[in-house]
């Protein structure tokens, strides 16, 4: 029987076993959450918070007509409240792996802020087949997010990709964590009414080879 580190954990590594994604309500407590809120609210007003873009490396580029936020990466040891999440999501990775034995091996994440009006048209985090980026992350740090607010997750599957309608609208309340595997689940973010917070993240696997080394974020 698999010894899981987090009952929590385990009821995520589940869900993607039988859907390819899990929601776990207060997967964080409020206090935990301040730390975080606390570090993004420090971001924004110091003006680091930069405009996301879409594709990776050469393809990079600002889209407003796909996606709408702007975000700021994590990085261990530069503050707390980095340090905190990184290891949350350590053990998580740990979890899933034991789970699943889908070989994850590092973890890299950003904060994002969604301004009213802000969204991100439906996509899949990796390319099917890249390997880049296995398992994506979501944590909601949203006190008080009442229905009608916006900005909630849209979970799509392969089969209804061109559908209207999503499988699942996870709203981003307080605490929430959303997993789902990178290149299986087609997901948007809903149009935010008031400014929506989040962190956003990607287990990978380890890519390196005897010629290139795959860096850590």
């Amino acid at each position: 029987m698999t010894e899981f580190l987090d009952d929590k954990n385990a009821a995520i590594t589940d869900g993607i076993h039988k859907k390819g994604w899990s929601s776990y309500e207060q997967y964080l407590s409020a206090e935990d959450c301040a730390i975080l809120i606390n570090r993004l609210d420090m971001l924004e007003e110091e003006q680091r918070l930069e405009a996301a873009g879409i594709g990776r490396k050469d393809e990079y580029q600002i889209n407003k007509d796909v996606r709408r936020d702007k975000i700021h990466w994590l990085y261990r040891d530069k503050c707390e409240a980095d340090t905190f999440y990184l290891t949350e999501m350590e053990n998580l990775r740990r979890d899933i792996n034991r789970g699943l034995f889908l070989g994850l091996f590092e973890y890299e994440a950003h904060y994002a802020l969604y301004p009213p009006g802000g969204f991100y048209k439906k996509h899949y985090d990796s390319l099917k087949g890249s390997k880049n980026r296995l398992v994506s992350t979501v944590l909601y740090l949203n006190p008080e997010w009442q229905e009608g607010d916006g900005g909630e997750l849209a979970i799509y599957v392969e089969e209804n990709i061109g559908s209207a309608a999503p499988e699942k609208i996870i709203q981003p309340k307080l605490g929430t964590l959303v997993a789902f595997l990178s290149e299986d689940i087609p997901h948007e973010v809903l149009p935010a009414h008031k400014e929506r917070k989040s962190i956003a993240g990607w287990f990978r696997c380890n890519s390196s080879s005897a010629d290139r080394v795959d860096p850590l974020r």
